[in-house]
């Protein structure tokens, strides 16, 4: 029986042969047949090469044998390439073996090495691979195939021979060749081992750059993110001209959420030896959105687009930054210019729907819209286009159109229903909203559908309905804070039950003591209750966490009836200069102050 540790072979070494599963038997056949007549030939392309940056180019073809092709012999290459196709690797193996025992070719040794490796047989595999070296010492995919057969051994002296003969003896750069060992030797198991053979390669390699930055790359796969971060270091010291060491160090640091130290770096090394670097600043650019720095990383795409403006990527990020800034101008103008010429078609379709919709052009937004066809953003953008269709009092076609969005999931399924009864509430068209609501409910129990209907049923003045299906959510899942919350803020501003509400919200702030609403519903259940400074602290702390026109109007209320009517001025001039449109600060500015 095999070793446990073989079995693991071909999950990094697929040295499948060809025949197995792609390749024509006859074809395979011809090309033995021109090394059997010992012309020079190219050296066959592997099906699956070890994964690295750059091939490694062997430039000196092996001495190849001069052999007679009987009749014999082309029939067991032709009886080994069917088997391989039937799946057959016994018949397929033993074949190759003894042809390559007889003939001594390197062809064939190659391909019986790659059928051994993927059928697992580690005796054959490791007899084929040592003859592959004897007779192509300059291939480096043999040496592969024995040192990772001596690692799994944990004979990790064997495995530098093979892996040095790669660095001193193979055609092709340093530089490829020990990324190339880097990325074979980071997909195996045995971290130690690892890290071991990597430190036994640099230790005569102190000043190679490339040597550095290969073990980083390996240390960095293994989780050894500061031993990565150091080796890194050292490389990028000996050559700061080199963008990759550079762009990995911050991608290490970005890992470990380590975001300030990176930026820190990156702004840094950009005024300095990488400063006309595209793919740093880039990154850059990328790293000050992700921490949301906004207006910061939208001049760092500004700068990217002018050193190449046909960069897709930098222009629709760029697009999005102003869309986030709200310069829907200059957001448009690079949309319409990538929908000219861009594969992103989708995403740029969507987008400018977004935009055609914030300004009530609802006509074009809908042609947008439409123009998605796939992506992320395809259900959202058929349910826009629905809504879009309704603001038209195209009602019937808004209902058309939703019911015939293709849907993937469950989830999709719930917002359907819920997008069609909103469609309807906004048209005050309530009884036909609930019914739709009724209908999905009496088919399956949903919270969130349930949910929806609560706070209809509270624009129609059904608070039984209300309280009822909000404590059928509670009852199910008693830890859901916005239900709690959403009952809590209905009975402290719809009835006189204070005390009962205020436990509710209470309920729903141990489980989210951050959440802006919940703060608010804990203010205004204090007004309610005659408590002016408790309210007062609450309604400022959720204004702090979020400027929101609802906290503001319960905010500038309290104010006003605390006696601070200036401030409580301020509070509704700031919001209303936000929000100008919310009808629940309109409706207390007019209460208070008309």
């Amino acid at each position: 029986m095999l070793g446990a540790n073989w079995k693991r072979v071909s999950k990094s070494l697929t040295f499948m042969p060809a025949g197995v599963h792609r390749s024509v038997p006859l074809a395979c056949a011809l090309l033995i047949l021109s090394a059997c007549s010992g012309s020079p030939a190219k050296p066959e392309q592997p099906v699956a090469e070890v994964a690295k940056p750059e091939p490694v180019v062997v430039s000196v073809e092996p001495v190849r044998p001069n052999i007679d092709l009987t009749g014999d012999m082309l029939t067991r290459i032709l009886e080994a390439e069917f088997a391989g196709q039937r799946g057959q690797l016994d018949t397929s193996l033993k074949n190759y073996l003894d042809l390559a025992r007889e003939t001594k070719d390197p062809k064939i040794i190659e391909r019986a090495t790659r059928i051994a490796v993927f059928a697992r047989d580690e005796a054959a595999a490791s007899e084929m691979a040592n003859m592959w070296v004897e007779l192509d010492p300059r291939n480096p995919d043999p040496h592969q195939v024995l040192a990772v057969m001596a690692i799994r051994k944990g004979d990790v002296e064997t495995a530098l021979v093979h892996l040095e003969s790669i660095l001193d003896y193979t055609e092709g750069e340093m530089d490829q060749k020990l990324l190339m060992i880097a990325s074979m030797l980071g997909r195996e198991a045995d971290k130690d081992l690892i890290l071991q053979v990597m430190e036994k390669m640099t230790a005569k390699r102190q000043d190679s750059p490339a040597a550095l930055y290969a073990y980083a790359r390996v240390a960095a796969v293994l989780g050894e993110y500061e031993r990565a971060l150091e080796l890194l270091t050292r490389s990028y010291s000996l050559d700061p001209k080199n963008s990759a060491v550079a762009l990995n160090y911050v991608s290490i640091l970005q890992r470990l959420d380590r975001f300030e130290e990176a930026l820190t770096w990156l702004e840094k090394t950009l005024k300095s030896d990488l400063e006309d670097d595209f793919d740093l600043r880039l990154a850059y650019a990328r790293l000050l959105a992700d921490v949301r720095r906004y207006d910061d990383a939208e001049k760092q795409f500004e700068i990217l687009t002018k050193v190449d403006p046909k960069n897709e990527d930098v222009s629709f990020a760029l697009a999005l930054l102003y869309l986030q800034s709200g310069k829907a101008d200059d957001a448009e103008k690079y949309l319409l210019r990538l929908d000219e010429q861009s594969n992103k078609s989708n995403e740029v379709n969507y987008y400018l729907g977004r935009i055609a919709e914030d300004r009530g052009d609802e006509a074009k937004a809908a042609v947008w819209f439409q123009g998605v066809k796939s992506g992320q953003n395809y259900f959202d953008a058929q349910v826009r286009m629905a809504m879009t269709l309704a603001r038209q009092d195209k009602v019937n076609e808004a209902r058309s159109q939703l019911q015939s969005i293709h849907i993937q999931n469950e989830r999709e399924a719930v917002l359907l229903i819920q997008a069609e009864a909103e469609l309807l509430v906004d048209l005050k068209r309530h009884e036909e909203a609930l019914q739709i609501y009724n209908t999905a409910l009496e088919k399956k129990y949903d919270p969130d559908l349930m949910y929806s209907r609560a706070m209809l049923s509270e624009k129609m003045n059904r608070l039984d309905l209300l309280e009822a299906d909000l404590r059928s959510i509670i009852e199910k899942d008693p830890e859901n804070a916005q239900a709690l919350n959403a009952l809590g803020y209905t009975l402290a501003d719809r009835t006189d039950r204070y005390s009962e509400a205020e436990q509710l919200i209470d309920q729903a702030l141990k489980i989210r003591p951050d959440d802006h609403f919940i703060l608010d519903s804990k203010g205004w259940v204090l007004y309610r209750q005659g408590k002016l400074e408790q309210a007062l602290d609450y309604l400022r702390r959720a204004m702090d966490l979020i400027p929101d026109s609802e906290i503001a109007a319960h905010l500038g209320e309290v104010l006003w009836v605390s006696g601070d009517k200036k401030e409580a001025k301020k509070v509704w001039a700031s919001a209303l200069k936000a929000t100008p449109d919310n009808t629940s600060l309109q409706n207390v500015i007019e209460k208070f102050n008309p």
